[in-house]
């Protein structure tokens, strides 16, 4: 290195500083308008800039300030760029321009219609892990492979590329291993909580990893971590599963797919589903969970995530055809999905429901025999109930206590079972007419359910006290909105006012 390579290196050099703001997944920088190095390297505000410190380096956003958060000789990071840098008080980092993002190519070419192969779907989710891209960048990336854009053989490159990216988990001794997966888009639809614990007690091994939520007020491990922990390492997972047979654990932690979470993120706040992204999201997942049998539970309704039964049968075409490709045998169960299941729409009340279902104590009928049902077809599939009599078995199971207790073992084991948190802000919305309930809007359910916290605020949510059929009188509840503050109470209680159809009542002719 020349003298003067040296000197501008020790000019781009700053001391780090953690100020505290959560930017949640994203890695973001913070600098000050006057300061040096920004002047020098012609850093602007959302600029990526790559730290390297004495730990390693990541590449973050910049954020330019212009009061006294940083000083000109500093440079703040975000709670999440802090972590993943293993910054330390006091570090000092050198800041520079990161290198071209040549994969971003790759990202153009798609969305001018060109078709993608392997390496270049490699390439896109291996700078994406690497946190290279921004979310402009990635929403380019998601947006161009939605509405169908992606072909069997994109879909089935991208599946590979995203579980090469990350770990892979390996179960020797056990020629079966089980999963079961929702497609999602249906309220309350928490049945993982019930179909682990049953096919665990059966004697299966069903090593089950969950997402977050991505469009929903609650995903399987959000719900789950209202009673357990749910961020275990993959050492962690592997004892659990060994112990018990099973687990229910946060897919992000465990370093599966990590592509996954990184899109999901994005997802959210496009408010996007794309059925190749999806089919590879789901599958990734289970591949390198190393299961070897999966049962795929697509609720098909008008105001679900899949609408009809074409797109059912389309998505299900490419679930057994990709899995097939990677020696996943995938099972389809298409469910009703016209409006939620149990009654709780939220992390906590969702967890709630699924208590109630295992302690066989006020359980919710439809939540019980979806569960079931579920839960049978793994079963069947694992060879540990003969075909048909799944169901009967899983029953067995259940009624018996033996899910139960298995579910407790499980939490026990993954850190310690706890009590779902209840709401301390509560408000009911009330019917307006008499007659029966004709419709119920699973979106704007939803809808409410986040506007009052949910999933973000566990005990957030809201409580169906009618379904479709049933008959109400004017005054009556239809549901009861649960929040954690009482401003997200009043936010969501005026929607659902301004919503009140979303509970469509048919009056008496």
């Amino acid at each position: 290195m020349t003298a003067g390579n040296q000197s501008a290196g020790l000019a781009n050099r700053v001391r780090l500083r953690r100020v505290g703001i959560d930017t949640y997944q994203q890695p973001v920088i913070y600098m000050h308008r006057d300061c040096p190095v920004c002047r020098s390297e012609g850093f602007e505000a959302h600029s990526r800039v790559r730290v390297d410190g004495p730990k390693g380096h990541i590449i973050a956003t910049l954020n330019v300030v212009a009061n006294h958060i940083v000083s000109p000789e500093e440079a703040g990071l975000s709670e999440v760029a802090w972590r993943l840098l293993g910054a330390e008080e006091g570090d000092v980092a050198r800041l520079s321009h990161p290198d071209p993002l040549v994969s971003l190519s790759h990202v153009r070419s798609k969305i001018y219609g060109h078709r993608l192969d392997r390496d270049a779907l490699s390439a896109i989710i291996n700078d994406i892990v690497a946190g290279r891209f921004s979310d402009v960048q990635l929403s380019a990336f998601l947006t161009a492979c939605a509405m169908n854009r992606l072909s069997f053989d994109e879909i089935k490159a991208l599946t590979g590329a995203m579980v090469d990216a990350g770990d892979r988990l390996r179960w020797d001794h056990h020629t079966r291993v089980m999963d079961k997966h929702c497609i999602g888009g249906l309220p309350g639809n928490r049945t993982t909580l019930l179909v682990v614990p049953i096919v665990a007690a059966a004697g299966l091994l069903i090593p089950k990893t969950s997402s977050r939520a991505i469009t929903s007020p609650a995903g399987t491990a959000d719900a789950m971590e209202t009673l357990a922990p749910v961020d275990l390492s993959p050492d962690a997972m592997r004892r659990v599963v060994e112990r018990e047979g099973g687990c229910i654990v946060w897919g992000g932690s465990v370093r599966l797919s990590p592509a996954d979470d990184v899109m999901i993120r994005v997802e959210r706040a496009l408010d996007l589903d794309s059925e190749g992204q999806l089919v590879a999201s789901v599958l990734s997942k289970k591949i390198a969970a190393g299961s070897t049998n999966v049962v795929i539970d697509i609720p098909v309704g008008s105001t679900a995530k899949v609408r009809t039964t074409e797109q059912a049968r389309s998505l299900a075409a490419s679930l057994r055809d990709v899995g097939g490709a990677f020696g996943l045998d995938v099972r389809i169960l298409e469910t009703d999905g016209s409006q939620p299941v149990g009654r709780g729409i939220g992390p906590a009340l969702e967890a709630h429901d699924a208590l109630a279902v295992l302690r066989r104590d006020h359980a919710p009928a439809d939540l019980r025999e979806r569960g079931l049902a579920l839960a049978g077809e793994v079963l069947e599939l694992g060879g540990a109930a003969e075909a048909g009599a799944g169901a009967r078995k899983a029953a067995e199971l259940l009624d018996s206590g033996a899910a139960w207790s298995k579910m407790q073992s499980i939490c026990e084991s993954q850190g310690g079972m706890r009590q779902p948190p209840e709401a301390p802000y509560r408000k009911d919305v009330l019917a307006t007419t008499s007659g029966r309930v004709a419709n119920i809007d699973n979106r704007r359910l939803a809808r409410i359910a986040k506007l009052a916290g949910a999933p973000r605020a566990p005990a957030a949510g809201l409580l169906l006290h009618s379904r479709v059929g049933t008959l109400v009188n004017t005054g009556d509840p239809l549901l009861t909105i649960h929040a954690e503050a009482p401003g997200e109470l009043e936010y969501a209680h005026h929607y659902a006012l301004a919503n009140r159809d979303a509970l469509q009542i048919q009056e008496p002719v």
